[in-house]
């Protein structure tokens, strides 16, 4: 059994992904945009327009899989009650990815020492995703 997070960025998914990649090296394994479905989306369930947006992706970070959309691409996304968790192997690394994703984001909790980790710091990103960033113990 496996569980793997899916994202729905509401139209910014391709933006977000090549945030993804440039900040933690993620690697798109597989992207299918919704004109090249094999069926269309049933009517009302994608905006007019949409057909360039993302439908799947298949995304890895590290050696976790994660899945994105575009979703029904009705504007901002709203990622809410989860926060993905990353660790790193050192410092300036945890430090470098804390603050690439804070940037035009919200810091939520500032990175510091805590008693599981040398460094430890929350950060939702510029789409809005919540991110636990610390250095592996």
């Amino acid at each position: 059994m496996q569980i793997q997070p899916y994202l729905f960025f509401e139209g910014r998914c391709e933006e977000a992904l090549d945030f993804y990649r440039s900040v933690l090296g993620a690697e798109i394994t597989l992207l299918m945009r919704y004109k090249e479905s094999p069926e269309a989306p049933p009517p009302g369930c994608l905006a007019p327009g949409s057909e360039e947006k993302v439908m799947h992706a298949s995304v890895r970070i590290g050696e976790t899989t994660i899945m994105a959309s575009d979703g029904m691409c009705q504007g901002k996304p709203n990622f809410q009650g989860f926060s993905l968790a990353l660790n790193v192997a050192g410092e300036a690394e945890v430090d470098r990815i804390f603050n690439a994703l804070a940037k035009g984001g919200e810091v939520r909790m500032p990175l510091a020492k805590t008693f599981w980790s040398p460094r430890f710091g929350m950060v939702a990103d510029r789409y809005g995703v919540g991110w636990m960033v610390s250095v592996a113990p």
